[in-house]
C-alpha cells in the first residue's frame, strides 16, 4: 500500500520507487497551477507524470536515439507501435500544423527501426525483435504531435521502450566484450556467448526474468515481484491476454488469488456477470490505454458506417470530447447530461439530423452524473445510432451497463489494475445489439493488438484481486461520504468530487489533506487532485458552465484502513478557516 511521506518531492512518481508509475506527486494547489503554467519550479523537478501527458524518460532516451539515426537538425520525432498509428499521427499533424516557414505542405516523414536480440538464433519467446515506427516532423510542430499522443493514447509503452533499450545495451555490451578478446579466441567467444544452447550468461531486457535454461516450471515458480507490481516472462503474454479478456467479459466467476494462469484460461465458462447472453472473450479487444479504446471505438464506427457527427453526452473526461471533435466530422456536445439535454437531442433527431453514435460515461468524471440510459437506448433504436458507454468510473462490479450499449469501453489503468504501474484499455461489443455483426466484421479486419506484452502480464496479475478491492473501496467511500455529505456530493463506487464555498477553502482543504495527490484515479491507495485545474486550466469559465467548478477536488478512494482515511479528511476539513 502506498503511503505518502514528508520526504516525497514535487515530481516524484506515485507510487514511489516505481519505474513505470502512472501518477506524479503534486502535493499543493499551487504546485498544480505551476505545473499547468509550465513554471520552472515544478517542470524541472518532474521525473514522472501521467503517460499520455508526460513522455517517460525511457521513451525519451529511445526518441533521442531515433532522432540521431533518422532526423534532420530541424526535426523531432515520436514513436508508435505500428505503421497504422504512425500514419494516423502524420495525417493529424498535416491537418493541424501550420507554420510561416513552410509555403508548401510540410513534409512529415515515417521511418522504421527494428531492434533485434544479440543473435537471430536467440530470438525466442523470451526476447524477440521489436519494430519502432518513427514519425519525424519539424521541431515547432511538436506540440501538435504531442496532442495526438495525448488524445489517442497510441504512443509506445514505457516498458516497450525499456525492452528495446535493453536489447540495444546488450548488443553494445557484447560488441565491447568482443573487441577486448584476442583475435585467436574470438571464434570460441562467438560460439559460447551467442549460442543459446550453451550460454549461461544470456543478456535480456531489464523487465524480463532470468531462469534456468531447461526450466519448464509453472508460473508461480517463474514470476518475480517488483515493489508495486508483478512481472512475468514474456512467454506468458498471450495467456495473460486471454485471461484479461475472459475477466473483462465476466465469464470467469469468482476467482481465487492463488489461481495460476493456465487454470484461469482453461476454466469452463460460467454464466457471465455482464448479464448478456452469448458474450465471450472473443467480444473483448485490448488496447494500450483507456483513451486508445475510445479512439478506436470511434474509428471503428466511422469505418463501419457513413461519416456522421456523434453526440458527446454529459461532461466527459476532456480527451473524449477532443477525439469526437478532431477525428471525423465533429460532434454535438450536450455537456449537462440532463433530461433537458435528452429532449434537445430528440428534437435534433426529429428535425432530420442523423448521428453516428452517442458517447457517455457512467457515471461521469468528475461530476459522477449517471445518464438516463433507458431513454437514450430507445432513441438509439428508433433513430438508428449506436451507444458507446465508458464504464471506467462505475466498473462492472458496481454497475451493469453493457445491456444498454452497443460498445463498452474502459480504462484498465484505473481500479481494474489498481497498482498505478501500468496502462491499458478495453472495448467490448454487445452480441445482442443490432449492429453487432457489422461491427464484428470491420473490427476483425482493422484491429491491431497494440497492448505491449509485458504490460499485459502486469495487468493480468494486478487485476486478479479486482473484485475484492472494489468491495473494500466501496465501504471506505461510504464512510468518507458520510463525513463529508453536509459539504459535498459523493459518487458511486470509489470516486467522488467535493466543492467548497470558495476557492480559498478548496485550496486549504487540499493542501492539508494528508494523502497521495496527483493525476489519475482508481488506485489501490487514496488519491486526490484539483481536477478542474489539471484538466481545464485554460478554459475554466467554459467548464464552469457545466457545473465543473474551478475549486473542485476529485478524490479516488483506496484500500487504506478507514480510520486513517477518516482522520485525514477530518483534519483537512478542520484546516479550513472561516475567513
Amino acid at each position: 500500500m502506498y503511503i505518502p511521506t514528508d520526504t516525497a518531492e514535487i515530481g516524484d512518481p506515485i507510487p514511489a520507487n516505481t519505474p513505470h508509475a502512472i501518477s506524479v506527486n503534486l502535493p499543493t494547489w499551487q504546485d498544480n497551477i505551476d505545473y499547468e503554467e509550465a513554471r520552472e519550479r515544478v517542470i524541472s523537478r518532474m521525473s514522472n507524470g501521467y503517460p499520455r501527458f508526460f513522455i517517460h524518460n525511457q521513451i525519451k532516451k529511445l526518441m533521442s536515439i531515433c532522432e540521431q539515426k533518422f532526423a534532420k537538425e530541424t526535426e523531432s520525432c515520436l514513436l508508435f507501435p505500428s505503421h497504422k498509428t504512425a500514419h494516423c499521427c502524420r495525417i493529424y499533424i498535416r491537418k493541424y500544423y501550420s507554420s510561416e516557414k513552410f509555403v508548401s505542405p510540410v513534409c512529415i516523414r515515417l521511418a522504421e527501426l527494428t531492434v533485434v536480440p544479440l543473435d537471430e538464433i536467440i530470438s525466442t519467446s523470451f526476447h524477440e525483435s521489436v519494430t519502432l515506427h518513427v514519425v519525424l516532423f519539424p521541431k515547432d510542430a511538436f506540440p501538435i504531435a504531442k496532442s495526438f499522443w495525448q488524445h489517442t493514447g497510441v504512443g509506445i509503452s514505457s516498458r516497450l521502450a525499456e525492452y528495446a533499450l535493453g536489447l540495444m545495451q546488450a548488443k553494445q555490451d557484447e560488441e565491447e566484450q568482443y573487441t577486448k578478446i584476442p583475435a585467436k579466441r574470438r571464434s570460441s567467444f562467438k560460439i559460447r556467448y551467442c549460442n543459446p544452447q550453451i550460454s549461461n550468461s544470456k543478456r535480456i531486457s531489464p523487465t524480463d526474468i532470468t531462469f534456468s535454461e531447461h526450466s519448464e516450471k509453472v508460473e508461480e515458480n517463474c514470476y518475480v515481484e517488483e515493489r508495486y507490481g508483478r512481472n512475468l516472462p514474456i512467454l506468458f503474454a498471450n495467456k495473460a491476454k486471454i485471461a484479461l479478456k475472459r475477466r473483462i467479459a465476466g465469464v470467469l466467476g469468482i476467482e481465487k488469488n492463488g489461481n495460476n494462469l493456465d487454470e484461469i484460461i482453461s476454466r469452463p465458462i460460467n454464466a457471465n456477470e455482464r448479464g448478456i447472453e452469448g458474450i465471450t472473450e472473443n467480444d473483448v479487444y485490448l488496447f494500450p490505454t483507456g483513451m486508445s479504446s475510445i479512439f478506436h471505438a470511434h474509428q471503428l464506427l466511422l469505418k463501419a458506417f457513413q461519416q456522421k457527427k456523434s453526440i458527446c453526452f454529459g461532461f466527459p473526461y476532456i480527451d473524449t470530447l477532443k477525439i469526437l471533435e478532431k477525428f471525423g466530422p465533429g460532434c454535438h456536445f450536450f455537456g449537462n447530461g440532463s433530461f433537458e439535454d435528452i429532449d434537445a437531442i430528440e428534437n435534433l433527431l426529429i428535425s432530420g439530423e442523423q448521428i453516428l453514435a452517442l458517447f457517455c460515461e457512467f457515471p461521469s468524471n468528475p461530476l459522477c452524473k449517471s445518464s438516463d440510459l433507458k431513454r437514450l437506448r430507445k432513441l438509439a433504436d428508433k433513430y438508428n445510432f449506436l451507444i458507446v458507454i465508458d464504464e471506467t468510473i462505475g466498473n462492472f462490479v458496481n454497475v451493469e451497463v453493457l445491456n444498454w450499449a452497443d460498445i463498452m469501453v474502459s480504462s484498465l489503468s484505473k481500479i481494474f489494475s489498481g497498482d498505478s504501474n501500468v496502462m491499458g484499455g478495453s472495448m467490448v461489443l454487445n452480441p445482442q445489439r443490432r449492429y453487432y455483426d457489422t461491427l464484428k466484421k470491420v473490427i476483425d479486419i482493422e484491429y491491431e493488438d497494440l497492448l505491449w506484452r509485458e504490460d499485459a502480464i502486469v495487468l493480468e496479475r494486478n487485476s486478479r484481486t479486482f473484485r475484492e478491492r472494489i468491495l473494500k473501496i466501496n465501504e471506505n467511500t461510504e464512510e468518507i461520504y458520510e463525513l463529508l455529505r453536509k459539504s459535498s456530493k459523493g459518487g458511486y463506487g470509489g470516486l467522488f468530487s467535493i466543492t467548497f464555498y470558495s476557492d480559498s477553502a478548496s485550496q486549504q482543504f487540499f493542501d492539508a489533506l494528508s494523502i497521495a495527490k496527483g493525476p489519475s484515479l482508481g488506485t489501490n491507495f487514496t488519491l486526490a487532485c484539483p481536477y478542474t485545474i489539471l484538466a481545464h486550466y485554460l478554459e475554466l469559465d467554459w467548464a464552469s458552465k457545466y457545473g465543473v467548478e474551478s475549486g473542485l477536488v476529485r478524490v479516488s478512494v483506496g484500500l487504506e484502513d478507514k480510520e486513517i482515511l477518516l482522520k485525514a479528511f477530518q483534519n483537512a476539513l478542520d484546516s479550513i478557516s472561516d475567513e
